[in-house]
């Protein structure tokens, strides 16, 4: 009987199609897993997931710096912000729809709800709308790949989060790389051919520290929440979540950018440009789902450690971006500390 199972495996994964349509499957319905054993199939299955992760990690800051024209967005960040909780949105329907049409609707699928489910969404849906929006203020005072770096931080206002709300115990192993982490991004801001000690000017690591912590809390929160209630679809909480995005980015519209957006429309300054980063931002989550299903916290530490070298390469070409001693020691300090903290998971 086991030896039918494994020939059922190595059957479904010898054609690399069905391999990437088993990807799509999961990139759009996480309740789906993955089939087969430590195989071929399911190295190049990982490979994917890990090259598709470090893209998107490394072209993020890239894009945002990218859609600028003399230092400023032509743009509105609003509606740009806007469309991408809207993609998002559309995402998780289409993944709905694909439940649906698996196990039918049942009650931990069914979009329709009560208020007393919807109403802890708007806590975490405010908390990122502040800090998405502040990431492309961020890139006034850092470049993309300072930008790579500094983000890590919030690994450091996560963990400690998770330890004061949810009770988690820390290892030693984290707090050693939550010391190294942050000596990592200070080693990295070091610039010697000025007379300011660190590249990155006040303002910009403040920005940067607020970040980190709005995304700590949002992320608590919504696992929280989700925590709750374990058997409800992860693409319905997600859709609430999107939903009340939308409602507040569009707040946002008309509280920053409503008479710009009337008078020029709503896609006035937009380019291509734009466009891939509003793709970019909204498939990052996405991608983080398809590295919990299909990989592990080792491919996830990898990309970030690839991405921050990887964008400042390419912003030595896009921008003129010169690499520095500090900053790659301070990469090579960031990238440790990022494996410090996942092995210290893996041992607690």
């Amino acid at each position: 009987m086991s030896y039918k199972k494994e020939d059922d495996k190595e059957k479904d994964l010898e054609d690399p199609l069905k391999q990437l349509a088993a990807g799509s499957q999961v990139l759009l319905d996480p309740t789906l897993k993955v089939k087969g054993t430590a195989s071929t199939g399911e190295w190049k299955c990982k490979s994917i997931v890990t090259f598709a992760l470090t893209v998107l990690t490394s072209s993020q800051g890239i894009l945002i710096a990218w859609s600028k024209r003399a230092g400023q967005y032509d743009y509105s960040v609003t509606s740009a912000n806007c469309l991408v909780e809207a993609l998002k949105c559309i995402l998780s329907v289409i993944a709905l729809f694909r439940v649906w049409g698996r196990q039918g609707i049942t009650e931990d699928n069914k979009l329709s709800t009560t208020w007393d489910e919807v109403k802890v969404f708007p806590i975490p849906a405010a908390l990122y709308l502040i800090k998405n929006l502040l990431q492309y203020y961020i890139f006034i005072y850092v470049d993309a790949p300072s930008y790579q770096i500094l983000k890590n931080l919030n690994i450091i206002s996560t963990g400690i989060l998770y330890r004061i709300f949810l009770q988690r115990r820390l290892t030693q192993i984290q707090w050693a790389a939550y010391v190294l982490l942050a000596l990592g991004c200070t080693t990295a801001q070091l610039n010697s051919s000025s007379d300011h000690i660190l590249q990155t000017p006040l303002q910009g690591w403040f920005i940067a520290i607020l970040m980190a912590l709005l995304s700590g809390f949002a992320g608590v929160y919504t696992e929280v929440i989700i925590k709750k209630r374990p058997s409800r679809n992860i693409n319905v909480q997600n859709f609430w979540l999107y939903i009340f995005g939308i409602i507040f980015n569009i707040g946002a519209i008309f509280f920053h950018d409503f008479d710009e957006i009337m008078n020029k429309g709503f896609f006035h300054g937009y380019t291509s440009i734009t466009i891939c980063m509003i793709a970019n931002h909204a498939l990052s989550g996405i991608a983080v789902s398809m590295v919990m299903k299909y990989a592990d916290n080792i491919v996830k530490v990898y990309s970030t450690s690839v991405a921050m070298l990887l964008t400042a390469f390419v912003s030595m070409a896009l921008f003129g971006f010169e690499l520095t001693l500090p900053f790659v020691l301070g990469s090579m300090v960031v990238s440790i500390s990022v494996f410090l903290h996942s092995q210290g998971k893996v041992g607690k």
